[in-house]
């Protein structure tokens, strides 16, 4: 099912509901610099920050980083071990603050891949969280698209054989439901930095009506004006969701 029109935002033109980015670019920013990747990885997680605030100015409900995805796991050991003293550095002490500020935080993804100690830690920020009223940030972490779409499948596939669904009642509304992302809106944009334009495997069956803007800016360099600036990018789209034009 298409998305409805948004209406106006606080700049006057149409703000997405749901913006989704892929983070890209923290390797190379750090190579450029002559530093270790986790100095890129750090970098990042400053730019998340301002993404997140600008998210919230702008009046964007739901913010979503693809923060770690399922083949991140093939790097290298020690990159993966840095990646994920990073997390547990943020979801210790930043969790906090976003709390006070009324942001709701929750997790999609293979997040048992972490280990159990990291998992109590997304399952209590979750809970934490999870009155907040304000900007939900959706942290999709050891996350794969075709991976989502399997495991919703499997799923649906239990709840026919267990006779709780018949099959003919199957559509595309009930199979959503079964999605990591379920009761979500899809995202109205995507976003990619570092001049790459692939979707590797991000929100592969969300993104059908989505509107698409690739930024040349490593993620590491990614702040408030680039925001703004892909908001005017989307605002300025013709949104037919597969209708005639107007």
């Amino acid at each position: 099912m298409a998305p409805k029109p948004l209406p106006e935002g606080k700049g006057g033109f149409p703000v997405p509901s749901h913006v989704a980015i892929i983070m890209d670019g923290n390797g190379r920013w750090a190579a450029m610099r002559g530093l270790p990747r986790i100095a890129g990885h750090r970098a990042g997680a400053d730019a998340v920050s301002r993404c997140l605030h600008a998210a919230r100015d702008a009046g964007v409900d739901y913010l979503t980083l693809y923060a770690f995805s399922s083949e991140n796991w093939r790097r290298g050991p020690a990159e993966v071990a840095d990646l994920t003293s990073l997390l547990r550095y943020y979801l210790r002490y930043k969790v906090a603050e976003l709390h006070r500020e009324n942001v709701r935080i929750c997790f999609i993804g293979e997040t048992e891949r972490f280990g159990q100690d990291l998992v109590e830690e997304l399952e209590r920020t979750e809970r934490l969280t999870a009155g907040n009223t304000g900007l939900t940030l959706v942290l999709a972490l050891s996350y794969g698209g075709r991976a989502e779409i399997a495991g919703a499948a499997r799923r649906l596939a239990e709840a026919v054989r267990d006779g709780k669904i018949e099959p003919s009642a199957v559509t595309e509304d009930v199979f959503s439901r079964y999605l990591l992302t379920a009761g979500m809106p899809d995202p109205d944009l995507i976003v990619r930095t570092s001049g790459e334009h692939r979707l590797s495997n991000f929100l592969l069956w969300q993104s059908a009506y989505s509107e698409f803007v690739f930024l040349d800016v490593l993620w590491p360099d990614f702040d408030e004006s680039h925001f703004s600036s892909m908001l005017k990018i989307y605002a300025s789209r013709e949104r037919r969701f597969g209708g005639r034009p107007g």
